[in-house]
């Protein structure tokens, strides 16, 4: 007979799980005891938020699901907001939250709140574990849910009487499978449609963030010669200072990538989902659009593909790329035209001397800073298109930002989780001083931990984002301004050492040696988006308009 909450254990070490995220509770007691006996790490976070973040992250680095805990009732609420951000921008994560004993109580309702049910829209899976002879079966149930494509979030709900019952049942093995590969006449379809069209164009998303994927892609690219840009999740899976790179999709609509869009008369998505919104409007009669999955696509008022080629993504590219051949009609004049004017555009700027900072500026000191391998977490905010449209990655998930749920809040602590899984990279997160704070508590679960990392806030004083999209609807500014601490001397409050350029020229020698000196390190910047209003909305879309 083995203790429930030994198996429970036992059976997340049999998944290769190597951290536990989170904050227990009295519920969790018996699951705590058995963690510490384990080979699992667990990392004691300042709020169960910043947990589910780092699991998330853990899960979107590694492909294999990140793990974190809670205790019942607040606890548990307090992981809705990652469970959306694991489930929306799929990332593989097992959350576990205790409960009062099922079986007998005598604390009536207090703290009690069906957390299945409320996990329910927001998960692939959640289970409130009723015997422990069920364990077995829902851990291997929860990891296979979670790490399947398409990947998201899992729950499992384990009560305080069950963790501590004894119980017999024995271990699930993982079973042996492999993804179900493209229909052949599906590949000849799509294969027949893109070779007969005259502007072929490829986008790739977030689904296409796979190892094997990047590969075929880049031989698919090299072979073909077809033209690419990518939605902001899909950034770094080839890298973009390739000659046929043709941008990011950052923006809805108006820049220069939307005028390729535009032109082209075949679209192929190379995994995406309408949960990124798509960079373009389907226009019937105009273009063939081409969908290549793992899943069929969702039928949407803006996303109703002609062509769909379910299957393994990887093969999905070999195989068309082993019946295609580039065609002497396809006409990439105009994508070329498309592409000088964007790297014009995207050096606009970038050498500003204003302070506080023109964010075109930040992005291209970070870029000139970090390595090709180095990561950069950000959080949410205004920034984040910019980084989306000027920041060239050279290697997937070298950029982490959230275009799904696109949640304030995860920058710190998704680089927490990054330099965990990455300890040979340099780490980044850069948040804006209103996300920062949402989290900031996690800097103390970094040096507790001795986590080597830099954090960039950008202080506009506001919720910036939401203040540029106020102006560009003709509001008066009301209601985004806000107060910030003496974020040098907060950091320092932790044991960190903190920052504050005095000039845009003292910027990048600052960040350079923050990231070369090992500790925590957090550099203050104001930052100036007071053209951002003109030009995201007016000056970018009269110059791509301009293009002939």
């Amino acid at each position: 007979m083995t203790k429930a909450s030994d198996l429970f254990v036992a059976a997340l070490e049999a998944e290769g799980v190597e951290y536990v995220f989170g904050i227990p509770g009295e519920e969790n007691l018996d699951l705590l005891e058995s963690l510490r006996s384990s080979r699992i790490r667990l990392v004691l976070t300042r709020h169960e938020q910043g947990a589910g973040f780092m699991a998330a992250t853990y899960g979107r680095l590694t492909g294999k699901a990140g793990v974190c805990l809670s205790t019942l009732g607040p606890g548990a609420t307090n992981l809705v907001t990652p469970a959306a951000y694991a489930q929306l921008g799929a990332m593989p994560m097992l959350m576990i939250t205790g409960q009062k004993p099922i079986k007998t109580s005598r604390q009536g309702h207090f703290q009690i709140v069906d957390v299945v049910d409320t996990m329910r829209p927001l998960t692939k899976y959640t289970r409130q574990i009723v015997s422990a002879d069920a364990i077995p079966a829902r851990v291997r149930e929860s990891f296979r849910r979670a790490e399947e494509e398409r990947p998201g979030a899992t729950h499992l709900e384990l009560p305080q009487d069950i963790a501590g019952d004894e119980t017999s049942a024995r271990l699930i093995p993982a079973s042996f499978s492999r993804r179900p590969i493209a229909d052949d006449k599906a590949i000849a379809h799509a294969a027949a449609a893109i070779g007969h069209a005259r502007h072929p164009l490829l986008m790739i998303g977030a689904g296409a963030n796979r190892k094997t994927t990047a590969r075929q892609l880049k031989s698919f690219i090299d072979k073909l010669g077809i033209p690419f840009f990518t939605t902001q999740m899909g950034k770094g899976v080839i890298d973009e200072l390739h000659p046929l790179w043709l941008g990011n999709a950052a923006l809805s609509d108006h820049d220069f990538v939307h005028r390729a869009i535009d032109a082209a008369d075949c679209i192929v998505n190379i995994g995406h989902d309408v949960i990124e919104k798509p960079p373009f409007f389907m226009r019937e009669g105009r273009r063939t659009v081409i969908h290549v999955n793992y899943e069929s696509a969702e039928v949407d008022a803006v996303y109703f593909p002609q062509i769909e080629v379910v299957g393994d993504i990887a093969n999905t590219v070999w195989q068309l790329g082993e019946v295609l051949a580039p065609q002497a009609h396809w006409d990439f004049a105009f994508f070329d035209r498309v592409r000088t004017a964007l790297l014009a555009n995207l050096v606009d700027r970038s050498d500003a001397d204003r302070f506080p900072m023109a964010p075109q500026r930040v992005v291209a000191e970070v870029r000139k800073v970090m390595g090709p391998r180095d990561v950069v977490c950000l959080d949410n905010g205004l920034y984040k298109l910019w980084f989306a449209r000027c920041y060239r990655c050279r290697e997937p998930n070298t950029l982490l930002l959230d275009n799904a749920l696109a949640t304030m809040g995860a920058g710190l602590p998704s680089a927490i989780a990054a330099r965990i899984v990455c300890p040979d990279r340099r780490v980044l997160a850069v948040c804006g001083d209103g996300g920062f704070m949402m989290n900031s508590q996690e800097l103390e679960t970094a040096m507790r931990l001795g986590i080597d990392i830099t954090v960039l806030v950008l202080r506009d004083d506001a919720y910036g984002m939401i203040k540029w999209k106020q102006a560009h609807e003709r509001y008066p500014s009301f209601g985004m301004d806000l107060g910030n601490p003496d974020f040098v001397r907060y950091a320092e409050s932790y044991g960190a050492r903190g920052h504050r350029p005095a000039s845009a020229d003292e910027f990048a020698p600052m960040l350079q040696r923050a990231l070369d000196t090992p500790g925590i390190d957090l550099i203050e910047v104001p930052i100036d988006y007071s053209d951002d209003d003109r030009l995201l909305n007016d000056e970018i879309p009269k110059l791509s308009a301009a293009l002939q």
